[in-house]
């Protein structure tokens, strides 16, 4: 799921992410709240009309800026208050106000206000917000009237199995329509990750959709998938774009190398995008490096067009029954220790 922070997926229009495939978009409930405020979205028409995005939308409740934004708020067991990033001014988030934010707003899928401890918390502070968020996802649940949302509860606990399994059974007991994998990506080795995703997944109702919040690299990608995920979303793919990155079938390529300057090939043989097919890898190089609007765009469109086509070639091997043959070799291709194995399934 590409993220739209605040309304749009950076150097992307909606017709851009039609054209590659993006079935649904994120928005974030922080920062539309603040600015331009839920209120004038909602007198828009909500969010879908006001960004012009016909698909579905899913908004974070503020939850990862309880972890990002440590330094500027206070947690309580009411909310969580904020100094806002744009001017200083004082908010506080508590779950029925981020409900009703994401009602007004429109959004598809909603997710609960949980809080997000660093990876190297305390177990006795894991303990105590783990709890927390469950109090305040049983709250969530209580204020949200909209029929026509999903709620998804999100699952807390670090790195600790019987945390996460504690968490787990308090947030699937209250009932929600999808649940997420929360308290990931935060400070943890991808090891550590990949080990308590495994312990969490496969628990979670398997009618309901998982959702793991934050994993955007290929490989990740593909490691979450086998685990038994179904959706997950991440800057990554936009973010390398600004900074001059793509991603191919053979790995991640830094434009800005002098390697590419003289290099008139497409960006990414195996790629149909806008980007590949009309310009090289020259005068992409030389967009980046002089910093122009046309670089971070074409690139853009290329990481994320890279990113859903392989998810959506990850389902297509998952109904044929040879999902893990095929995300092995994929790997191997792209990490440069099988330059060829990605073929041999086509």
């Amino acid at each position: 799921m590409p993220v739209g922070t605040k309304g749009t997926v950076k150097g992307l229009t909606p017709e851009d992410l039609r054209e590659v495939g993006a079935g649904i978009v994120l928005g974030n409930t922080y920062h539309l709240y603040l600015r331009p405020g839920s209120d004038l979205i909602k007198e828009a028409g909500g969010l879908h009309a006001f960004m012009g995005w016909e698909g579905p939308i899913l908004t974070d409740s503020g939850g990862y800026q309880v972890f990002s934004l440590a330094q500027t708020r206070r947690i309580s067991e009411e909310g969580v208050e904020f100094a806002s990033v744009y001017d200083g001014s004082p908010h506080v988030f508590t779950p029925e106000l981020t409900t009703k934010v994401q009602e007004d707003l429109g959004s598809d899928v909603a997710m609960v206000l949980d809080e997000c401890p660093p990876a190297n918390a305390s177990r006795e502070y894991h303990e105590e917000s783990l709890r927390r968020t469950a109090r305040w996802a049983y709250r969530c649940k209580e204020a949200h009237e909209r029929r026509d949302q999903a709620l998804f509860g999100i699952v807390q606990g670090g790195l600790s199995p019987d945390l996460r399994e504690e968490s787990l059974g308090l947030t699937v007991e209250i009932g929600f329509d999808g649940y997420a994998v929360g308290g990931l990506s935060v400070g943890e080795s991808r090891e550590e990750m990949l080990e308590a995703l495994a312990l969490t997944v496969p628990r979670l109702p398997a009618e309901k959709p998982r959702y793991f919040m934050g994993i955007g690299d290929p490989v990740g990608i593909l490691k979450v998938i086998a685990l038994g995920v179904d959706m997950f979303d991440c800057v990554l793919p936009t973010r390398l774009a600004r900074h001059g990155a793509a991603l191919t079938r053979d790995g991640r390529i830094n434009l800005k190398n002098a390697r590419y300057r003289t290099d008139f090939g497409p960006l990414d043989p195996d790629c149909s995008c806008e980007a590949c097919a009309g310009y090289s890898r020259a005068y992409l190089a030389h967009l980046v490096r002089e910093n122009e609007l046309l670089g971070h765009r074409l690139v853009t469109l290329h990481n994320v067009r890279f990113s859903v086509d392989l998810c959506l070639r990850a389902r297509r091997e998952i109904g044929a029954g040879r999902y893990e043959q095929w995300s092995r070799a994929w790997i191997s291709r792209y990490e440069g220790s099988d330059p060829a194995g990605a073929d041999k399934l086509e």
